[in-house]
């Protein structure tokens, strides 16, 4: 290695270094210096994370190689830009817009909007969004809309028409703190690139600490292992051992990840998964061995040095060739179906073929297969885990989760450690979406701590994590759906095949989704349904937002405006007539826990009628408009068993600390906990200044939960007014007035309450009946009603959604800005997944870029949501829970709205210019765009539905159904 010293003035300083011009990059030697703020998401230049000035221009450091730098050469990162005490007004306003949500994108952001208002200190909308597009500036959190609004308010300041205090929120004088939009308590360290992420981390962990790497073949789908070879590896510099199941299983762990049933009619009976492949690949991604080295880049080398010696298997990469009767069983324990629900309300209780009777006679019917595409989480980083055995023998994980207590129930018995003393806790993060509450990295790094006995530090390549990462389970489904005369709904079908890839845990959860949200929120007599989950030879199936519905709304939403067209009624008016009122039961038989929808229609009614004349008005030939609408929601908790928990402590100085596990991903973690801790404890007059939240660490926090299922906010809220009224009652004084701290522990009165609340306490709750899908699993539930206004250009078949609106209920909104962040990311991944996203062909779908990620000029900026405000009857100070339903059918409206503009329905998704174009281009020559031919899932809907209904299986109980899986009969989960 031939090294070169070299000069560079950054951020104003000359600072000296050695480097190898060849290997490294600009952003290696600026990370090596200190300066992480300079994120490396991607590493190949298409995500903008690492984006600093060079010489005055942008450049994304990862991609640039120190032997195209002058030296000399000026950089600019964000430590040259602002600091804490000395902030630039874009780090201020960024802060202060809800620009900043997990913030592993901002600096790389804040940049590029110095460097444009260095060039245009008026910049229009467009032209900062022009900016950023060019740019290649990714964020995969906010939908862009804050991000603008944020360097408009900084141009203000730059040109000198506003102060900085104008751009800064204002707390109000009457400590009314709760819906306003309060400063997230992160935000300063991720404006000023002094957040250490999973990377950072890594990099100032003591010198000593061993890199790990994977050995992930990535040779086959399915096949045997004959031999892995590691005696080449074994040699290479640095390399201090390659780990495989067998020193697992030396060390005493057990290899295998914890798993369960959550269904009675799962038919799994044996984990599926390994933390380490031994015998077997079952998907792509699978890693079979881990290399350990004195550096990363020797821990990389020896990886691919591990020879894998293969024998291919039969590759089942979707649920259609799983589900094929000559099919081979991907695992040996179970056919690879391995769950179904019914879903019978109505004449399908009686007998589920009448319900196609129904249908038959019925006024008017449509009928359609559609597919719902394996959508990638996209995050911009990747996959980084500290582990370590820390002073009080635990094994510590530092790592990205969504429910640090659920990774510790994951990792189970595999890594020979007692669950009592594993330790999780959370790094800042560069958000996940669902792809964290999956332990098995923290699985592979705690591997390499237990065999080597020492810290260890793993991280993946962006390709090895999106290989190695769950995806959206895809989903393949048919329908139909009929009304009368005046067009109210008479009955509904459906059968739903979920490809839930190599893995089984969870898949019994996720696609109970679909027999739940298919046709939600509308009154519908009569419905015959099944959901299948199969096992594929595909990347498993994981949470993402809004689990397991999108693809319920794929189908239903598609048929609701379907039927509306051929009954000859306005889209709308068809669903208003149709949605659920009080009285009306939903499609599992039960009352909705609330009936917003009227009016919730009644506000976007307005907004519709306007959208509609402007789409007729602007249409031509050339460019196609249109209007589309989709009815969305998801469920709020887990359900009868799901628990929160929360402390909070009056400290010596009058201050208080929070203690939860309210998992910040960049949903706002922290200022959700932020806010319900000010709502608590407001008959203390307290401030924001007043509370120091402490989070996301198994050994200090007690267990909130997981950061899913629109539940934190609403569970850890009800814990945190309960350690409230605890600490509240103790603190006051027979007179009215409270105690101070001193005058507490002088009476012997304990300064630290922990407050508990549970789902039990909710009346009625039962899980659906794995019979005939009856149930009403939870307590409370959100709501979206999404229009998409598009334009679709004739000649290439490219899709353009101008505008986006989404009227939603909530609940009382906690955090205005956080929830707005919410609503805006997740109508963006929703305009992804209709448009762009996908993850299919492992050899080409590696990074975000081939993946499809939405750039900003992908996303509209006019995305106008509107909150309904309905108190809760349950939740929290009248708050709902917020995030899943704004990614639930948003994908839909897009969808109806292509049809809307252009004639031409799209089944399978993502809706590409060349599939849009094949449409038009049928529609061209006299006929009708291709549509698939119905799906074989497995069997006939009615042969199933029939057989299910002779061999009832036994129904086991409230509040829900859970069989450990392996050497365990303990509810770890």
């Amino acid at each position: 290695m031939a090294l070169r010293k070299m000069w560079l003035k950054i951020n104003g300083a000359n600072r000296m270094f050695a480097c190898d011009p060849a290997k490294d990059s600009l952003a290696d030697v600026l990370r090596r210096l200190g300066l992480t703020s300079v994120k490396v998401g991607c590493g190949i230049g298409v995500c903008g994370s690492c984006t600093v000035l060079l010489n005055g221009e942008l450049v994304r450091s990862c991609a640039r190689k120190m032997a195209r730098i002058d030296e000399y050469s000026e950089v600019t990162t964000v430590e040259g830009i602002g600091t804490p005490t000395n902030l630039h007004p874009v780090q201020v306003a960024f802060m202060n817009n809800g620009a900043v949500q997990c913030g592993f994108c901002t600096p790389g952001f804040i940049v590029s909007s110095y460097a444009l208002l260095q060039k245009n200190d008026n910049p229009t909308r467009e032209e900062v969004r022009d900016w950023f597009h060019k740019h290649r500036n990714v964020c995969r959190c906010t939908g862009y809309k804050q991000i603008v609004d944020a360097v408009m308010d900084a141009a203000k300041v730059v040109r000198g028409e506003a102060t900085i205090d104008d751009i800064k929120v204002k707390l109000p004088e009457d400590k009314e703190y709760y819906g306003k939009p309060l400063v997230r308590p992160t935000s300063l360290a991720k404006v000023c690139g002094l957040a250490d992420y999973g990377d950072d981390q890594e990099l100032k962990m003591p010198a000593d600490t061993l890199k790990v790497a994977v050995v992930q073949p990535r040779l086959a789908h399915h096949a045997k292992i004959l031999k892995i070879d590691a005696s080449e590896a074994e040699k290479m510099p640095g390399v201090k051992k390659i780990i495989t199941a067998a020193d697992l299983k030396a060390a005493g762990g057990s290899n295998v990840m914890a798993e369960a049933n959550f269904h009675e009619r799962s038919t799994v009976r044996i984990p599926s998964r390994n933390v380490l492949a031994e015998d077997k690949i079952y998907r792509y991604g699978d890693v079979v061995a881990l290399a350990v080295a004195d550096t990363k880049e020797h821990a990389r080398a020896a990886a691919a040095k591990v020879k894998v010696e293969i024998e291919k298997l039969p590759e089942y990469l979707s649920f259609l060739e799983a589900a094929m009767p000559d099919a081979q069983r991907i695992h040996e324990d179970t056919p690879n179906i391995f769950c179904k629900q019914p879903v019978l309300k109505g004449a399908g209780l009686e007998e589920p073929e009448k319900v196609a009777e129904i249908i038959d006679n019925s006024a008017y019917s449509v009928e359609g297969s559609f597919y719902s595409s394996r959508e990638p989480h996209l995050s911009i980083e990747g996959d980084s885990v500290q582990c370590y055995f820390d002073e009080d023998g635990f094994l510590t994980f530092q790592c990205k989760s969504q429910g640090v207590y659920s990774s510790i129930s994951r990792i189970g018995t595999c890594l020979g450690v007692p669950t009592s003393k594993l330790r999780v806790m959370m790094n800042p993060t560069g958000a996940s979406f669902g792809w964290s509450t999956n332990a098995g990295d923290l699985c592979l790094a705690g591997a390499a701590a237990v065999v080597m006995k020492e810290p260890v530090a793993l991280s993946m390549s962006y390709e090895e994590h999106q290989h190695f990462s769950g995806k959206r389970c895809p989903s393949y489904s048919n329908g139909r759906l009929a009304c009368d005369e005046e067009g109210k709904l008479t009955a509904a079908e459906f059968d739903f095949g979920l490809d839930h890839g190599a893995y089984s845990w969870g898949g019994d959860d996720c696609f109970t989704k679909q027999a739940r949200f298919a046709f939600f929120p509308y009154s519908i007599p009569n419905v015959a349904g099944l959901c299948r989950v199969a096992n594929t030879n595909h990347n498993f199936g994981t949470a993402y937002r809004s689990y397991g519905s999108p693809q319920a709304y794929t189908l239903s939403e598609a048929l609701v405006d379907m039927l509306a067209e051929k009954a000859g009624i306005d889209p709308f008016d068809f669903r208003y007539r149709n949605i659920g009122r009080p009285g009306d039961t939903n499609i599992n038989s039960y009352p909705f826990r609330q009936y917003p929808m009227e009016e919730m229609m009644n506000i976007l009614k307005p907004l519709y009628d306007k959208a509609v004349a402007e789409a007729k008005a602007a249409d031509t030939p050339e460019k196609r408009r249109g209007v589309g609408l989709a009815w969305g929601g998801f469920n709020v908790t887990e359900g009868g068993t799901d628990k929160s928990a929360a402390a909070i402590e009056l400290n010596p100085d009058g201050t208080f600390t929070k203690y939860d596990t309210y998992q910040e991903l960049g949903q706002g973690g922290d200022i959700g906990s932020l806010m319900l801790t000010l709502e608590a404890l407001k008959p203390l007059g307290v401030t924001p200044d007043m509370i120091k939240l402490v989070q996301n660490d198994t050994k200090l926090c007690p267990d909130s939960g997981m950061s899913g299922a629109s539940r934190t906010h609403y569970m850890s809220g009800k814990a945190t007014m309960n350690a409230a009224e605890q600490l509240i009652n103790a603190m006051r004084k027979p007179d009215g007035t409270f105690r101070t701290y001193e005058e507490m522990k002088a009476e012997g009165i304990p300064t630290k309450y922990t407050g508990k609340w549970t789902c039990a306490s909710v009346e009625g709750l039962c899980r659906l009946d794995p019979n005939t899908g009856i149930g009403d699993p939870s307590p409370s539930y959100t709501y979206c009603l999404n229009m998409a206004e598009v334009e679709v250009d004739t000649k290439s078949g490219k899709t353009t959604v101008l505008r986006f609106s989404c009227v939603d209920d909530v609940g009382k909104v906690g955090n205005l800005a956080a929830v707005n962040g919410q609503a805006y990311g997740g109508i963006s991944h929703s305009i992804g997944f209709a448009l762009s996203e996908i993850y299919e062909d492992v050899k080409k779908h590696t990074n975000i870029a081939a993946c499809g990620v939405p750039y900003i000029k992908d996303i509209p900026d006019e995305i106008n949501v509107i909150h309904y405000q309905r108190p809760d009857e349950i939740g929290p100070f009248g708050s709902s829970g917020a995030s899943e339903a704004f990614q639930s059918s948003g994908h839909v409206a897009v969808l109806n709205a292509i049809n809307n503009a252009c004639g031409v329905r799209i089944h399978e998704i993502p809706a590409t210019p060349a599939k849009v174009k094949a449409g038009l281009d049928a529609i061209a020559a006299g006929g009708r765009p291709e549509e698939p031919a119905k799906y074989f899932l497995g069997s006939d809907l009615y042969e199933e539905l029939d057989d299910i209904k002779a061999n009832p299986v036994k129904y086991e109980g409230e509040p829900d159904f859970f069989r450990a899986l392996g050497d365990t009969t303990e509810k770890f989960f």
